[in-house]
């Protein structure tokens, strides 16, 4: 690609995502600004604002003041969680489990209603709960899946940024080769963090990619391999080829690989996520979901549902525009911001 043509796609991007390179700050300026900067799970809280004032905000409006809770109680609860994404599924299987709290006289109020959903919320989150551990196998392959437009390339150049501060030796593969400006795009992220790239050219054959990749990783001593794939919208049957034939050149020329399928989600899309998690696990073999822009929506609820009906670890959540803002999922620290209203 010309220089002339990187300089125009860097632009845009720092225009885009307001990275835009800035004057050299003084040491005050660097200490005034850390003193600013709110604490970690503060921006949290203000990620999840949305989903707390369209969730925990009607629950509260629901719940708090009553006095006594009954079946009538229950059924508008359950109208709440519904439409706030947090699944049919488990929403039924929340509402059972108060139904039963409630019938040992453990619902005595409004706030022990509100206390009561936050414990099992909690838990369902726990069951599936795991970190990603990288330090597992050399290179650590994660393959990285989910449609157009979730924000795919992003959380992968936030990874790889992650990674990399992290110390570690890290090399991306430009798998998504059919999307325009794709490789382009995480080139530019590739630049910021510091990182290598593997590209073919447009239209390439992804495996041919995903296997120059793997033979760089190894000869280079890459300790984390990141592979991107198209986002296309595909038919199962075709989704599931292509990821067979990735994850054939991969396992071989990676015993064991890949480590990670990562699928990222857009927790804007409520429902919809739900659907494409269904067709990945099915056709790719997720192992753990990454949710991003959860920042913009008052759909959070949807982190519990995907997790909960598909028995899958979410890995990070993206709760902001910055690198920072991609976080490792710790399902105390999201309860707890959620139903964190002042």
């Amino acid at each position: 690609m010309s220089e002339e043509k990187k300089g125009f796609l860097r632009g845009m991007f720092e225009r885009v995502t307001g990275t835009a390179p800035q004057e050299p700050e003084s040491p005050q300026q660097v200490t005034d600004d850390t003193q600013k900067k709110p604490g970690l799970f503060e921006r949290l809280k203000s990620g999840l604002k949305k989903t707390t004032d369209g969730l925990v905000g009607r629950i509260d409006a629901l719940v708090l003041g009553k006095k006594e809770i009954d079946a009538d109680t229950l059924e508008e609860l359950e109208e709440i969680l519904i439409t706030s994404d947090i699944g049919v599924k488990t929403t039924v299987e929340l509402i059972r489990s108060l139904e039963q709290r409630l019938s040992r006289n453990e619902l005595k109020d409004g706030t022990a209603l509100r206390g009561a959903l936050k414990e099992e919320l909690h838990t369902r989150l726990l069951a599936h709960h795991t970190l990603l551990k990288t330090d597992t196998a050399a290179p650590f392959t994660i393959l990285v899946v989910g449609v157009n437009g979730v924000g795919k390339t992003t959380t992968i150049g936030k990874l790889a940024a992650k990674f990399a501060a992290e110390g570690k030796k890290v090399l991306l593969a430009a798998g998504d080769t059919f999307r325009a400006a794709a490789a382009e795009q995480l080139e530019i992220w590739g630049e910021r963090a510091g990182v290598a790239v593997i590209r073919h050219q447009e239209g390439a054959d992804p495996s041919a990619v995903a296997f120059d990749a793997c033979k760089a990783a190894v000869s280079r001593g890459t300790e984390i391999l990141i592979i991107d794939t198209a986002g296309r919208l595909h038919t199962k049957v075709n989704l599931m080829e292509e990821m067979k034939k990735i994850h054939r050149v991969i396992g071989r020329e990676i015993p064991g690989a890949p480590h990670e399928t990562l699928l990222v989600l857009d927790g804007a899309t409520g429902q919809n996520a739900l659907s494409q998690a269904r067709l990945f696990k099915e056709s790719a073999g997720v192992t753990g979901i990454a949710l991003t822009k959860l920042d913009g929506t008052a759909k959070g609820g949807i982190v519990v549902a995907v997790s909960h009906e598909f028995n899958l670890p979410v890995r990070y959540i993206g709760v902001g525009e910055g690198v920072d803002d991609l976080r490792e999922f710790d399902p105390n620290e999201f309860v707890d911001a959620l139903f964190q209203t002042s």
